[in-house]
């Protein structure tokens, strides 16, 4: 085996292990940690914490740590997390919360430094492009880390599956789940109750040591990356408060301003799944044991859709695919807010959960986590790193399923062939000359969508919460069609004169 892709299984395994453990838990906080809005105050913190981390941290610590002890370092926070959950109070799970937020926008930032440098520095060794090598590599990564969805559940739901078979739950109780649950107003029912301690530490136990050995497999086997991509001596380096300033001053555009709702609804409908639907609709009508086989629906839907639409994209454009994606959940809000969920309706609880999981692939595939993640990198790669970053958005090789081919001008309803759909060429297209501070505004503006949600989840009631999601969708789909008129109204631009060009012979087409 290549040394290359050892280490890109190291990383990738890495990984699995890490959210297994962390998946599984954050699943069960508005369930486990129900009193007082324990939970979900400490799910909005955690997510307050990653969008601060991925404005500072990530070119601060790649730059001093290198990006394998980056990740090491990173996944400690991860650690710390469910070390918290041990002893679960507003004084250990508010801080560790923290700390897994700030310790997050390093880790995915090091992940991708690592696996870009690592592809690219073997390709130059074989002899191939740079950029097909990198985006196997990504291909190998997400193979192995989007199953950990389906295992870190599988393990909450045969754990908690010991529980003592509970009695019927009265017809009263079951008129306070779902769309009726106010949460904070009323007090625990029967199925929303804690299971016993001895079953959450054995969970936890297993949670922990399968960060901890996520630790140990990358602090132990990784290799750490050369850092073969210093700068050209003499070079300008590039001010980091110039980066971080610019993302703010990319507002100024109206497009921008519109597309922000894009991201933001992402945060919203993730958080009302992980925060709500598992605490008011499945823990309260059948209890926190089947938790985890409702969100194994979800990734299972989640992940072969996500599949499916990236190679729909190509023939479907992303017109077709966000009309999906807003249908279903549409549909689903709606049928939230009239269902009324009982024990005896088993099978809807899991067709509700793979439906939003067939939605969710729709902004995910937009929002395509490998191409996120390289572009993320870009943003917060210090300039001794250029020759990477050039690589990344400067090679213009990446190729629009669409694009018109007409030297010096490109279609803007694109889509490339290497996965990268969607919301990412939007930005990408739509902001050429900015596209650091376009995608940096991407990042933050989700993850104020979490905060936001997991923030009002402690005092509104579900229907009205189920009624918020439906405005924000209701904008966001206003507001993304408001762009793709305005964009359709203009004619064909020039490329960005400021990319660089592509290698001898090949087309120049748009950057990304």
């Amino acid at each position: 085996m290549e040394r290359s892709l050892k280490n890109v299984l190291v990383v990738s395994f890495g990984f699995l292990l890490l959210f297994t453990a962390y998946g599984g838990l954050q699943s069960l906080q508005s369930s486990l940690y129900s009193e007082e809005g324990l939970g979900v105050t400490a799910l909005s913190t955690l997510y307050g914490g990653v969008l601060l981390s991925s404005m500072f941290l990530p070119p601060l610590l790649i730059k001093k740590f290198g990006c394998k002890w980056t990740i090491v370092i990173s996944m400690c926070c991860y650690v710390a997390f469910s070390l918290g959950n041990f002893y679960a109070s507003w004084y250990t799970l508010i801080p560790t919360s923290i700390l897994l937020g700030l310790g997050a926008a390093p880790l995915w930032s090091a992940q991708c430094t690592y696996l870009t440098i690592m592809g690219n520095t073997q390709a130059e060794k074989v002899g191939k492009v740079g950029r097909d090598v990198v985006n196997r590599y990504f291909g190998i990564f997400f193979l192995i880390f989007q199953s950990s969805g389906v295992w870190g559940n599988l393990i909450s739901s045969l754990v908690f599956g010991q529980t003592p078979t509970q009695e019927a739950i009265p017809e009263e109780q079951l008129l306070s789940c779902g769309a009726s649950d106010c949460l904070m107003a009323t007090a625990s029912t029967n199925s929303t109750q804690r299971p016993s301690q001895t079953l959450i530490y054995t969970l936890l136990g297993i949670y922990t040591g399968s960060g901890v050995l996520a630790v140990l497999l990358v602090a132990v086997f990784l290799e750490p990356i050369k850092d073969a991509q210093q700068k050209s001596e003499g070079e300008k380096e590039l001010p980091f408060w110039s980066t971080l300033l610019s993302t703010f001053r990319l507002l100024r555009d109206r497009r921008l301003r519109l597309l922000v709702l894009l991201p933001m609804y992402s945060g919203f409908e993730q958080a009302f799944l992980a925060g709500d639907y598992t605490r008011s609709y499945t823990t309260c009508a059948l209890g926190i044991q089947f938790v985890g086989y409702a969100m194994i629906c979800f990734s299972a839907t989640n992940s072969l859709c996500s599949v499916l639409y990236g190679r729909l994209s190509q023939h479907t454009g992303r017109i077709a695919l966000y009309a999906l994606g807003a249908v279903t959940h549409l549909s689903c809000i709606i049928a939230l807010l009239l269902w009324k969920p009982h024990p005896h309706q088993l099978a809807v609880f899991f067709v509700f959960s793979g439906l939003w999981g067939v939605a969710d692939a729709v902004w995910q595939t937009q929002n395509n986590d490998a191409g996120m993640m390289t572009v993320f990198t870009v943003l917060f790669l210090p300039r001794t790193e250029e020759p990477v970053r050039q690589s990344l958005v400067g090679t213009g090789q990446t190729r629009l399923g669409e694009v018109q081919r007409t030297p010096g001008t490109i279609e803007h309803h694109g889509w490339p062939e290497d996965g990268l759909p969607g919301i990412k060429v939007l930005y990408g297209v739509l902001f050429e000359k900015s596209k650091e501070a376009a995608f940096a505004n991407y990042r933050l503006w989700e993850a104020l969508g979490f905060v936001i949600a997991f923030g009002y989840s402690t005092f509104l009631c579900v229907n009205v919460k189920l009624y918020v999601l439906l405005g924000v969708l209701s904008l966001t789909m206003l507001a993304y069609g408001t762009v793709e008129y305005l964009e359709a109204k203009k004619p064909a631009r020039p490329v960005a004169t400021e990319q660089t060009k592509p290698a001898d012979g090949a087309e120049t087409e748009t950057a990304m």
